[in-house]
């Protein structure tokens, strides 16, 4: 993948005039104050509905020794979804006009989500994916149908750009119909091909023309995404707390678990929002690689909360799964998540060998506490946390260091 020519700046500001139906034009990367529109958190929160719906399946899965076909199952949902919320992120950031259509679309996208989120219990218990597919051909035809009206009111390499992105998209719908009517074996391969020819669409699309989509506006809606789907996955382990204490009064028990729980959300949050990542988005190539590895990010930090109900189901006694098996479900996502967020943007902002390994260590360190029995997720947490502070000590350092070598003080996590 390579970058493309940068845009010429237009005018600041949603396009087009005040009416209820606008042209659907470009916005400039010039433009001042551009944060995240209240339909946008929106469609995150709805969104959120269906990621939740999957990480009640995976924990299902889990807790009844699927943990194989689980995780498979999980991926495949997941990748529907965040492909969904990661287009229609990358082009509001381009071309969101905020007219009466462009957000009647947008609702019919928020309706796909919401079908597909009631097909999410058959495709994890029966591998029935018609309405997991009927749900995301929803979203992506009006997705391109967004991209057809922008290819309507653009020209030259502009509108070619936009022509791709409605055939890339409608193509790939027809390729999805696999799901349906192949053997349930090859199933999984072939979500392997098309979820590579889904990824293709992108850099095929923009060859020869950058779409206008705005640095820091992406980093705020991947930062938003990402704080949501983490207070998601504290809102499920509360609920499965509270259940295990309500049932089996097993607060004892449990309280070691929603302790290291809290503490590993804790550090995820604050690790991920260390540095401003937008500086780092400079050209379609880092972009492009940042945006797709999110979806490692957002579907460990999912899974963490799956994990922290199965580590509650296996200590009060309904799950069917060894103590080490559950507390690998908190750890290896949390190892995952540390992992992916330091290759995706924390290590583009450290200096030094000792910086650098901080991450990597943790997420070491975390797998290892899973061989600590009842007390593995708070061995994990409290490993989270160490490494914020070591993260905050080294930083703190930094600015001296700098000043006794003559050299610039770099704020790092």
């Amino acid at each position: 993948m390579t970058s493309s020519p940068t845009p010429s700046p237009v005018p600041s500001g949603a396009p087009g005039g005040r009416g209820p139906l606008r042209r659907l034009r470009a916005r400039g990367r010039d433009e001042a104050h551009r944060t995240a529109s209240p339909l946008e958190l929106f469609f995150d929160l709805c969104f959120v509905v269906a990621v939740a719906q999957a990480g009640i399946e995976l924990v299902h899965s889990v807790a009844e020794g699927h943990a194989g076909q689980g995780i498979l199952d999980y991926a495949m949902v997941f990748f529907a979804l965040w492909w969904a919320w990661m287009n229609f992120t990358w082009f509001a950031s381009a071309y969101d006009n905020d007219d009466v259509l462009y957000r009647v679309v947008t609702l019919v996208q928020i309706a796909g989500v919401l079908v597909l989120a009631a097909g999410v219990s058959r495709a994890f218990e029966e591998h029935e994916y018609l309405v997991v597919w009927l749900g995301y051909v929803i979203m992506r035809v009006a997705m391109a149908a967004q991209w057809l009206r922008a290819a309507r009111a653009a020209e030259g390499a502009e509108r070619t750009t936009a022509l791709r992105y409605a055939g890339g998209v409608l193509t790939c719908q027809v390729g999805w119909l696999g799901l349906l009517f192949l053997p349930e074996g090859a199933r999984p391969w072939w979500f392997l091909v098309m979820a590579l020819l889904e990824m293709c669409v992108p850099p095929f699309a923009e060859r020869g023309h950058t779409t206008s989509w705005h640095p820091r506006h992406i980093a705020e809606r991947y930062g938003l995404f990402t704080i949501i789907v983490l207070g998601e996955t504290i809102a499920a382990a509360t609920v499965a707390v509270k259940s295990g204490i309500d049932e089996n009064d097993a607060l004892g028990e449990l309280l070691p678990i929603a302790a290291g729980g809290l503490l590993i959300i804790f550090a995820a949050w604050w690790i991920y929002f260390v540095v401003p990542v937008h500086g780092h988005l400079r050209s379609n190539r880092q972009a492009f690689l940042w945006g797709y590895g999110h979806y490692l990010v957002l579907a460990s930090a999912a899974a963490i909360g799956a994990g922290l109900e199965v580590a509650v189901e296996e200590t009060v006694g309904k799950a069917h799964i060894s103590t080490l098996a559950a507390s690998a479900a908190v750890t290896l996502p949390a190892a995952l998540y540390l992992l992916t967020v330091w290759a995706l943007h924390s290590r583009h902002f450290k200096r030094g060998i000792t910086q650098q390994l901080v991450l990597p260590t943790t997420a070491l360190l975390v797998i290892c506490c899973t061989f600590l029995g009842h007390w593995a997720v708070f061995a994990a947490g409290v490993v989270c946390v160490l490494s914020v502070v070591a993260g905050e000590t080294l930083a703190a350092t930094r600015p001296a260091v700098a000043a006794r070598e003559g050299g610039p003080a770099t704020r790092t996590g």
